[in-house]
């Protein structure tokens, strides 16, 4: 501040010198009466030469400010009146006072004054301006011609607080059709492989086998030919395809109707064929794009295969998997699952064991299974076991009476976590649907033994991962993998009885999913010293149970296609063994071919149990409401809605997939 008050007595200023000169010509006179006589004339000269000076100089700026406004309103009303994008001005409630001539050119027409914007431009929405306070434009089409619409709230008049909007129209249809081009051409990688080629080959004469394969060939290339595809076959059950997205969308909207082609192939070979497709999109450059084909053909695979995975970053679309999967597994991969599993234990300090929430037989006789595979190694094990519910109360207190198990607590597994600590996870892939979700983030070690047809989500950070959704069960499995554990496995009765009643549950019986390798597991457990009498009396139910179960088949419903739907009445006290029980009885009504049973739990949450013969994949439209399983055997649980707006949700994916069906 006393910087700019210096400086500003440095700088010239007329009346200052007057005054000095006032001041001197006063004592000149004061000594000399002529001199100063004649300094009096000379300072009136000079104060009137600068009064002069100064009015001119303030009718020359005021000329200049009045040129200027005029030049100024006159470029403006040129701006306004001839500017090269087309403008309209409308008011608050859409009807045009004044338009330009590129406006009118725009629309075609001359007749627009007090018309309707709305009625003049089809689509236009005044709504999304004057609702919209973040972007200051909108996007409209007109005539096949693409425009960034600019607005701008202009207040007119102060006295009565009138506004009326402009709108600059911004022709972008050059830059649309470019990202339209974008969008079509941008490159897609499609993974593609037949599941069961050796088993094929295996069951076709040897002089059908050229035929057999020549066909797969000749239908991919033809497949591939129709959307112009690059293609390569790198193995002899393996393609790799380049297309770019607007084929993409083509295949997407036919349901990838090649997996229905290669079925239908009958050249001598005696089971279907089917494929797996994997298709990686939206990548940022090839290496994301084989990425995501990768995860995609992974994810295609985990379910069964006979189906088409698209991965678009994040997103995931699933399609066929339809049909039952063929089993293709080897006991050599059994016995290599059960080397690297032994390595693993002997590694660890201790060995936590961990199902799925609301367990079943089978995640608990898996459990015990993985609990006598990791004792035999003389290791510690602990299975993580919150709540005993009805399905499997009769199996805990069977355990209860032979020998103390280690059973823990979601809390105690958290104070017990550390790195030298494996946790395993049996009969689920999906981290939410765990015992324990949060352990699985502070695990350095996790193995994974699941049967199910894998979903999106999933347990990546697995060491080690045994996925067959080709077997029967998660007990089939762990059966497999003691008998290669050691040269003389060990097991208890209980163990073995447990291990039986989960393959039993999950097989209905052996009467779903069953093959010659669940036969052989449950052999083995017979020799082992498992009692079928005494895995019968595991599923033994009470009367009340029985009865709710008898009332929930009576109050079902039959809808469309062969299906039975029945909901439990809320009073139940055990709502999930009922609903998989019913579910299950359903199927034994002559003309059944799926059965859908609903729930609710005291906590308000939905669940929904489905079954099926085979014929209908109850696991895809359970998933619709973020369930999984198999295709014969499904289930899911949905929060935050009434069981009557779930019955209607249930209804309608029934209803969509067969219209899908019908489509593809």
């Amino acid at each position: 501040m006393g910087n700019r008050r210096f400086t500003k007595l440095l700088i010239p200023d007329t009346k200052i010198h007057l005054w000095i000169m006032t001041l001197f010509v006063g004592i000149i006179a004061y000594y000399n009466l002529l001199i100063g006589s004649i300094g009096i004339i000379v300072l009136i000269y000079f104060a009137y030469y600068n009064w002069k000076a100064q009015h001119n100089r303030e009718e020359m700026w005021t000329k200049y400010i009045e040129n200027l406004s005029s030049n100024i309103d006159s470029v403006t009303r040129y701006a306004v009146l001839d500017m090269p994008i087309p403008l309209v001005v409308i008011e608050f409630d859409g009807s045009i006072s004044w338009y330009n001539a590129m406006f009118s050119e725009m629309l075609g027409t001359n007749d627009l004054l007090e018309k309707n914007i709305e009625d003049a431009i089809g689509g236009f929405k005044l709504n999304n301006i004057l609702q919209d306070k973040e972007d200051m434009s909108i996007e409209v089409t007109i005539k096949d011609r693409h425009y960034k619409v600019l607005y701008n709230i202009v207040k007119v008049s102060r006295i009565d607080e009138k506004y009326m909007i402009m709108l600059y129209w911004i022709d972008v249809t050059n830059f649309q059709n470019l990202k339209v081009k974008y969008n079509e051409e941008k490159p897609v990688v499609v993974l593609v492989e037949v599941d069961n080629y050796d088993d094929v080959l295996k069951n076709t004469k040897e002089a059908d086998r050229p035929l057999v394969i020549a066909e797969i060939d000749r239908r991919i290339g033809l497949w591939g030919s129709r959307i112009n595809a690059a293609i390569q076959k790198y193995q002899k059950d393996k393609y790799i395809l380049f297309i770019e997205n607007q084929y993409l969308e083509l295949l997407e909207a036919k349901k990838f109707t090649i997996l229905d082609d290669i079925r239908e192939i009958q050249v001598g070979n005696q089971i279907p064929i089917t494929l797996s497709i994997g298709v990686g999109a939206n990548g940022k450059n090839p290496a994301h794009l084989e990425e995501y084909a990768r995860a995609a053909m992974d994810l295609a695979l985990g379910r069964g295969g006979d189906q088409a995975v698209v991965k678009k970053i994040k997103q995931l679309n699933f399609y066929g998997g339809k049909t039952k999967a063929v089993e293709k597994r080897t006991k050599v991969k059994a016995r290599v699952i059960a080397h690297a599993l032994r390595q693993l234990i002997d590694q660890s300090k201790e060995v936590v064991i961990m199902g799925h929430k609301f367990p079943d037989m089978d995640s608990l006789g898996a459990a015990l299974g993985v609990y006598r595979a990791v004792r035999n190694r003389e290791k510690d094990a602990y299975i993580v076991l919150n709540d005993v519910n009805e399905a499997i109360k009769n199996l805990y207190d069977y355990i209860k009476e032979h020998e103390a198990y280690k059973f823990i607590t979601n809390e105690e597994l958290l104070n017990k976590i550390n790195k030298d600590t494996l946790v395993v996870v049996v009969d689920t892939h999906r981290p939410g649907f765990t015992q324990c979700p949060k352990a699985l983030e502070y695990a350095e070690r996790i193995v994974l033994i699941d049967h199910h047809r894998r979903g999106a989500e999933f347990i990546d950070q697995a060491v080690l991962i045994y996925l067959e959704p080709y077997a029967s069960s998660t007990c089939e499995l762990v059966a497999e993998i003691l008998q290669y554990m050691d040269d003389k496995i060990s097991i208890e009765k209980i163990e073995a009885e447990a291990l039986l009643a989960g393959i039993t549950v999950d097989t209905k019986n052996f009467s779903f999913k069953t093959g010659v390798r669940t036969f052989e597991a449950a052999s083995w457990l017979r020799r082992a010293g498992a009692d079928t009498t005494n895995v019968r009396q595991l599923f033994q139910d009470d009367l009340n149970t029985f009865v709710a179960i008898a009332e929930v088949v009576k109050n079902a419903q039959v809808i469309s296609n062969n299906i039975a739907l029945s909901v439990c009445s809320k009073d139940i006290e055990n709502p999930s063994l009922v609903a998989a029980q019913a579910a299950d009885e359903l199927l034994n009504i002559r003309g059944i071919t799926a059965s859908f049973v609903l729930g609710i739990r005291s906590n308000e949450e939905i669940i929904i149990s489905a079954r099926s013969l085979g014929d209908i994949n109850v696991q895809v439209m359970l998933e619709k409401f973020g369930g999984g399983g198999h295709l014969t055997v499904a289930g899911a649980q949905i929060k935050g809605k009434k069981i009557e707006e779930v019955k209607v949700m249930l209804e309608k994916a029934i209803e969509e997939y067969f219209e899908e069906g019908e489509e593809s």
